[in-house]
């Protein structure tokens, strides 16, 4: 099973780098190690003073995580044997027509095979008669406003970019305009409050930090990185350095797009939910339920569902890194958590067990796909996002963003037809963190 402490190594040493103390995530497990990134910074319109100071913090990052940072602002660098030895490129800030055309199909076809992509601030200010980075960039620049304080709302916060921040993230900066809403094609993970500073022209659907799968590759943006100061912000280091694991492959999120949804948690209240059996789940002030006790379910009592994809973000809190959990779905309602062990299905949060009950599995009845759930799990500390997904008696689990199991219930008695949903509290030996438990109603599946 891959592990990975980059994070937790990178960001400690950009703290310790710049005389503050921040709060890293609880990985401690070591890096695989290896990873190249190119920081590339050509201009050929507007050039920003804070490109120097974002090589420096780049590289630092880099020294204090453990993987190797070349900058340039040759285009020449763009050739297909020389973009093979970069598991990321980061357009910091670039603007303009910075490629010609063979450099252009040479990264397009770096991209398609596999390669990263993390484009800073004026990387949207990029290339604007090249179609396929405009996609992967995932939207152009517009205009801007004067740099000003402004409220970052916080969609996601189990993406490595994120995944430190509150649901509320207060900063200076320049706040971009986009010419189109990336929403639909990528996964947001951070929109601006229009409402908390003057100038947004997007409507008051204004991402300004998102991820996607594109043609083959991984791409991040942040709006964020005009100001020198931003470079030398721990809390924005933080959010770069999880764009720039994500893109490298170091660290999994599911970056697919994500519209519909409506919260069952949101992080502030556990109105419509219920807790069965013993044990119970503390609400942190960060808006993350940690189980405790058990055996137990915290079950949504108000509503029961049909036809839906469910998506939570999860991770293995305890010391030992080997905690014990699940999510049920298609059980009746009852005051007995042994009711849904007996009539629904648990999809499985364990590390260590047999293949149909560990991680990813339907507990008891279908072992995951443990190639595919390997590669795409991260390690005990880190969060994790899962889908899963009824329709009918039919029930496949995503694991940030990879189809990890599919199974088909044909017994009566467990039909997935009508049923609750809930969350495990296993032991008192068990600490399992959840957060932004939502649902979309899908169609109903008739015989």
């Amino acid at each position: 099973m891959r592990s990975t402490g980059r994070l937790t190594t990178a960001v400690v040493g950009s703290a310790l780098l710049l005389g503050c103390v921040v709060s890293p995530p609880a990985a401690s497990h070591s890096s695989s190690g290896g990873e190249r990134v190119l920081v590339f910074s050509k201009t050929a319109g507007f050039r920003h003073d804070s490109i120097p100071d974002g090589i420096a913090a780049v590289k630092q990052l880099g020294e204090t995580g453990g993987f190797t940072v070349d900058a340039t602002e040759d285009p020449g660098a763009f050739t297909p044997a020389n973009l093979r030895r970069y598991d990321a490129v980061v357009f910091l800030s670039t603007t303009g027509d910075v490629l010609g055309d063979t450099q252009q199909r040479a990264f397009e076809d770096y991209i398609r095979r596999g390669g990263g992509y993390v484009g800073v601030h004026a990387a949207a200010d990029t290339e604007y008669d090249w179609p396929f980075y405009g996609g992967l960039a995932g939207a152009y620049f517009a205009s801007h406003p004067a740099i000003q304080p402004a409220t970052v709302l916080v969609e996601d916060r189990a993406h490595p970019a994120t995944s430190g921040l509150g649901r509320t993230w207060n900063r200076t900066d320049e706040w971009y305009n986009y010419r189109s809403n990336p929403r639909d094609r990528a996964h947001v993970l951070a929109s601006l409050d229009e409402s908390s500073y003057t100038g947004g022209t997007m409507n008051g659907d204004h991402p300004i930090a998102w991820c996607q799968n594109y043609r083959g590759g991984r791409a991040f943006y942040t709006g964020g990185g005009h100001t020198k100061e931003s470079f030398a912000d721990p809390v924005f280091r933080r959010h770069l350095v999880g764009g720039i694991l994500y893109a490298v492959g170091e660290s999994q999120a599911d970056c697919r797009p994500e519209t519909g949804y409506r919260p069952l948690f949101d992080g502030s209240s556990l109105d419509g939910w219920k807790q069965a059996g013993p044990g119970s789940f503390t609400l942190d002030d960060d808006g993350t339920l940690t189980s405790s006790g058990g055996m137990g379910l915290l079950w949504y009592a108000a509503s029961d569902f049909s036809s839906y994809s469910l998506k939570l973000d999860w991770k293995m809190a305890g010391a030992s890194g080997d905690d014990n959990s699940g999510v049920f779905v298609g059980f009746p309602p009852s005051d007995d958590p042994w009711s849904a062990v007996h009539n629904g299905y648990e999809v499985q949060i364990d590390a260590t067990d047999v293949p149909e009950k560990t991680t990813g599995s339907v507990y008891g009845f279908r072992s995951a796909d443990l190639k595919k759930r390997d590669r795409a799990l991260n390690p005990p500390g880190e969060w994790n996002t899962y889908e899963i997904r009824v329709e009918g008696e039919r029930l496949r689990v995503w694991l940030n963003g990879v189809k990890i199991n599919d199974f088909t219930n044909t017994d009566p008695a467990r039909s997935l037809r009508d049923g609750h949903l809930g969350l495990q509290n296993h032991g008192a030996d068990d600490q399992v963190s959840f957060r932004n438990v939502r649902i979309k109603e899908l169609p109903f599946q008739g015989d």
